[in-house]
């Protein structure tokens, strides 16, 4: 069979992508990528039928020398591999960004790429929890509150705090620029009220919030730290995946 691999305006992946998106079902942390602007578009065809989609990116100016996505239709996916392999040829391509959820590419990259690393763990919401800490409060921050916000240290724009005992305790929101539905949960706890459960109770309230939104919650943290994993965790957030990145062997 002849591959042809072509690149094509961003708006001729958009039905395939969709299917992506549906096939993943669940937070795709790059996906913002394609509708900024950051990424080229190719087409994937197999005796000139179109058979799927691949995608090379970098953030804003840099170069687009990153996989970033890469879907093959089911009925072709054993001609996934030589596929790759002309895609990154065409795109020039130099490494790939994949999450360890996303099975084909994750696939590719252990096939193609080397100096694999994975800094990152995602998160999805697994259990509902009941947590309580006594005197805390769970509100969104007014504009009043952004010179006490500052004054722990804490981001003076996070739409939603924990106030405890006068004072605040911890700030976070949910950012959507992700794949609809998902809403991905950031947070912070003030360094001299830490550990006392406050972090978690936030998260718990955050995911709350989201569904009453008709959103789901999801979140992330570096591997190597260990006490925002053990807050998620307590508050239901399970991990679902890794991030890997790695470079792009050359023959």
């Amino acid at each position: 069979m002849t591959i042809d691999v072509s690149p094509v305006p961003r708006e001729e992946t958009l039905a395939l992508r969709d299917l992506y998106r549906k096939e993943m079902d669940c937070q795709i942390i790059l996906d913002s990528w394609h509708g900024r602007g950051w990424t080229d578009s190719y087409l994937l065809r197999l005796d000139g039928l179109i058979v799927g989609y691949g995608l090379v990116g970098g953030v804003r100016d840099e170069p687009r020398e990153m996989v970033t996505e890469f879907y093959v239709l089911p009925a072709y996916r054993g001609r996934s591999l030589p596929l790759f392999r002309r895609f990154v040829e065409a795109s020039r391509a130099k490494a790939i960004e994949v999450q360890s959820n996303d099975l084909l590419l994750t696939l590719m990259l252990y096939d193609c790429a080397e100096r694999i690393e994975s800094n990152v763990v995602l998160f999805h919401d697994a259990i509902t929890t009941s947590l309580c800490v006594p005197g805390a409060i769970f509100r969104e921050a007014r504009e009043g509150d952004k010179d006490r916000i500052a004054s722990q240290k804490l981001d003076a724009d996070a739409r939603w705090i924990v106030e405890a005992g006068g004072a605040i305790a911890a700030t976070g929101g949910l950012l959507f620029h992700y794949n609809v539905p998902y809403g991905d949960i950031y947070m912070a706890v003030a360094e001299p009220l830490r550990r006392r459960g406050y972090g978690s109770y936030l998260i718990q309230e955050l995911k709350r919030v989201a569904y009453e939104m008709g959103k789901v919650p999801a979140a992330r943290c570096n591997v190597t730290n260990a006490a925002s994993r053990a807050t998620l965790q307590k508050a239901g957030m399970f991990p679902c995946a890794r991030v890997l990145t790695g470079s792009l062997k050359r023959d």
